[in-house]
């Protein structure tokens, strides 16, 4: 596992874990801004074949606000990518970028923005470990 992110390994297909991953984030408060399926993009892009993989860009907006109103560069971080990705035909792997490293990039924020990241990292891990044991 990236020192970067929080990481799962689910015994599920690919689609059923990304539907558990999409609930399970609207559990934590968490709403899907953005989301960039990577195996249909590469091969329209670069004609290249990849397993099935998609990016959810992930926000929790009362975590976004709170973190703004402390540092409004943070901004650039969010929202959180979470990565849906087959490994086979019953495994997937989930990870999402570790709010806490924020705290690494932006050292200067003061605690508002830490209290934040631990609230963030709190709720992702919670709703990856819900995805790994169904």
């Amino acid at each position: 596992m990236a020192d970067y992110t929080i990481q799962v390994t689910t015994n599920r297909p690919y689609d059923e874990t990304v539907q558990a991953v999409r609930e399970q984030l609207a559990e934590a408060g968490f709403g899907i801004l953005t989301e960039i399926d990577l195996k249909a993009t590469l091969k329209h892009k670069l004609d290249v074949d990849i397993d099935p993989q998609i990016i959810l860009g992930a926000c929790r907006p009362q975590l976004a606000h709170l973190a703004m109103q402390a540092e409004p560069s943070i901004a650039a971080l969010l929202p959180c990518n979470v990565v849906v990705r087959s490994v086979s035909d019953d495994r997937t792997v989930v990870e999402a970028f570790d709010p806490q490293i924020m705290m690494s990039i932006a050292e200067d924020a003061g605690d508002a923005v830490r209290e934040v990241a631990e609230d963030a990292r709190t709720r992702l891990a919670a709703a990856l470990d819900a995805v790994a044991t169904p």
